[in-house]
């Protein structure tokens, strides 16, 4: 972070969140926001500064998920001392927002990417980095985390058919912002400025090389994250972003520039399914109107989302999406209720062995 603003405004803090900091501010805390995380290490920007942190021993002890750690973009209650440039972070306040994936392999605990979000750019290149499959799975995990999400495709000056390809991604967003840009071309970049306005944070997310820390350096005006060429074999950018980082712009907006994220899977949280059905609005609004109220949507008569299919209004591809995120919400939920049997069974196990321990001693 080149630019250090100095005051609580400027970091995104507003009055309606200060009564959730009332309680930690009587014992002694500043606030901050955590602006970098790396392996449980942090970067924290308070008033007084910027400061290298790590959590209490206390809040270590009561986290009971990775999800109650500090993630970039949260508010915490902090100790600082100042002469050693370190911090202590004591409590993370509530989140107003975050986006949140699956840990990779077969825990189901969540990583948080970024909190207190307003905006979400979903960021994908118009190239060969052109996936409209993968860009449901990021809408429907943008809806779930309470921002809003904008899609921006980059890499304009690349593809010659880059009207089509806008076109393919309204139908499957009709109510998402989309915005083609190019840094390279300097095309559609001043759209994109009405979402960074003083104290409103931008998270950037995407895959490796879409161009996500290009689109940073231009909104900063200077160089604050390496970019690499695109290599010309297949015209794809290279990973250069290596940690989640909150940089604060000149202009007043927030934006966390993100490394790509080569494995995006699911969360079982109580909006999951609702975020699903906001994501695929189009066959929702279909079902509602087929014969049986349980319909598969497979060959039962008066179906409306095989009779969309067979008349060209419905893709396919687009129901066989639809159908493998809600096989992956309902492997989540079985995996996290086997989770939450085993953690239950481990607690009554250690307060029964607790309870034969105070039995002896008496």
């Amino acid at each position: 972070m080149s630019y250090i603003p100095t005051t609580l405004a400027a970091m995104g803090w507003t009055e309606a969140r200060a009564r959730s900091f009332a309680p930690y501010r009587e014992d002694g805390y500043e606030l901050g926001r955590v602006i970098q995380e790396q392996r449980e290490a942090y970067t924290v920007w308070t008033e007084a500064g910027v400061f290298s942190a790590e959590v209490s021993g206390k809040l270590r002890f009561a986290a009971t998920s990775r999800g109650d750690f500090p993630a970039v973009g949260d508010f915490v209650g902090v100790s600082c001392r100042a002469d050693e440039g370190k911090a202590t972070i004591h409590q993370v306040l509530p989140r107003f927002s975050k986006f949140a994936r699956k840990v990779a392999g077969f825990i189901t605990d969540e990583q948080i990417v970024a909190a207190n979000v307003d905006t979400v750019f979903l960021v994908m290149a118009l190239n060969h980095d052109f996936n409209l499959r993968r860009l449901e799975r990021y809408l429907t995990m943008a809806w779930e985390s309470g921002a809003n999400p904008v899609i921006v495709l980059t890499k304009a000056d690349l593809c010659e058919d880059s009207a089509v390809r806008e076109l393919a991604v309204a139908a499957i967003a009709p109510s998402v912002p989309v915005h083609s840009v190019s840094v390279v071309s300097q095309v559609g970049l001043e759209a994109l400025k009405p979402y960074l306005q003083t104290g409103q944070t931008v998270a950037l997310l995407g895959s490796s090389g879409v161009g996500k820390s290009s689109l940073l350096n231009h909104f900063a005006n200077e160089k604050l994250q390496r970019v690499s060429d695109v290599r010309t074999a297949d015209e794809r950018g290279r990973h250069t972003t290596t940690a989640r980082t909150l940089f604060a712009l000149h202009s007043g907006g927030l934006v966390i520039d993100t490394p790509g994220m080569r494995e995006l899977q699911m969360l079982d949280n109580d909006g999951a399914e609702a975020s699903l059905a906001e994501t695929f609005a189009d066959i929702a609004a279909l079902a509602e109107t087929c014969r049986f109220r349980d319909c598969q949507h497979e060959a039962e008569p008066g179906c409306r989302v095989q009779e969309a299919i067979t008349t060209g209004r419905l893709s396919e591809q687009r129901l066989a999406s639809y159908r493998k995120l809600q096989r992956e919400l309902a492997y989540v939920a079985r995996k996290e209720d086997e989770r939450q049997q085993l953690a239950e069974r481990a607690k009554w196990k250690q307060l029964s062995i607790q309870q034969r321990q105070k039995g002896h001693r008496r």
